[in-house]
């Protein structure tokens, strides 16, 4: 256990919990308090649960302004090799064609170096990103991982679900042309109606109509999804019926086709927790993001990992330029 160790999530409703070190790990969210969820993407840890020794709510300019203003972070980047990523690539297409698949999602990650530790300079970059953007973090000095990202994994306070589809990439100087894209439709398509049925037995559910998010330089598909709980569930089952989504995940999501994206992550050097769900628990009340858009740091290394969603109609160019598009997103946070 570390001290010196932070963590944060800010909700949807403005506030921010933090957490403070010493973390007391647990298989089960406390009756009441707050804990935090955090887990690797492939869910190994048996205690998912973090209770921090003690905790703040605040709101998110109140974060903002304690964790400091202008902080600039200097890397010297490391441009990723394409080849690995046109091996792996290659290797889903083939499984694609064979039926074995019909969607999943390697990730790429940059790597740079800084000269000292980078954990307060990440931590104020991302506590300055606003909504819909959705900041966390898991930081010490030596190590960590921090981001903001735009896809709520789920919500749940008391009988009322949500949770969104939010996939699809493109370039906002490009929104006219990307709001007809076959390819990104589908690729969207995927996720939000596995989204439906995989709630649709739990209560009266609504899907609202698909929309275009405009995030500064990018855009994406989103369609959001309410469901009035019939009856009390439970947020873990809950955690395990709809992560990780086709978003992130395979479809359709079986041993055989998370092995082989476990392979393929592991492959291109993809941190653990990357796409994984980050959450906070508050006395029954649960809310969890999806770890996306953010940084992992070692001592003075960083790593940048970004996703794409690859499907029959994907073409190695385009998900490359795709790639480099999302990490561009995450570079901006920091200067």
């Amino acid at each position: 256990m570390n001290p010196a160790r932070k963590a944060w999530l800010a909700r949807r409703d403005g506030t921010v919990v933090i957490g403070h070190g010493p973390f007391v790990v647990s298989p089960e969210p406390p009756a009441e308090g707050i804990a935090f969820y955090k887990r690797d993407f492939f869910s190994r840890e048996e205690t998912p649960w973090q209770i921090p020794a003690r905790h703040e709510i605040m709101t998110a300019r109140a974060f903002r302004d304690a964790v400091g203003g202008d902080l600039h972070l200097d890397v010297a980047w490391e441009a990723p090799d394409a080849t690995p990523f046109s091996c792996v690539f290659q290797e889903i297409m083939i499984r694609i064609r064979q039926g074995m698949i019909e969607k999943t999602v390697p990730v790429v990650t940059e790597r740079g170096v800084v000269s000292c530790s980078p954990a307060a300079e990440i931590m104020a970059a991302m506590a300055r990103q606003q909504a819909p953007l959705q900041s966390y973090g898991w930081v010490s000095d030596e190590d960590g991982f921090a981001g903001a990202t735009p896809e709520l994994l789920f919500s749940l306070d008391g009988s009322r679900l949500e949770t969104m589809a939010l996939a699809g990439t493109a370039r906002v100087e490009d929104e006219d042309v990307f709001a007809v894209d076959e390819k990104e439709i589908r690729e969207h398509e995927y996720v939000a109606q596995t989204l439906v049925s995989k709630l649709l037995d739990l209560g009266t559910l609504r899907r609202r109509e698909r929309d275009v998010l405009q995030l500064g330089s990018i855009v994406h598909f989103h369609t959001g999804i309410t469901v009035d709980l019939a009856n009390p569930q439970d947020t873990q089952i809950l955690l395990r019926r709809l992560h990780p989504t086709p978003a992130l995940g395979p479809l359709p999501r079986t041993d055989q086709t998370m092995a082989a994206l476990a392979g393929w992550r592991s492959q291109l050097g993809c941190p653990e927790e990357f796409g994984a769900p980050f959450g906070v628990w508050e006395s029954g009340r649960f809310e969890a993001v999806v770890a996306i858009r953010g940084l992992w740091w070692q001592g003075n290394r960083i790593s940048l990992p970004a996703g794409c969603g690859i499907i029959e109609a994907s073409r190695l160019v385009n998900e490359w330029r795709e790639l480099r598009l999302k990490r561009d997103a995450v570079k901006r946070f920091v200067g």
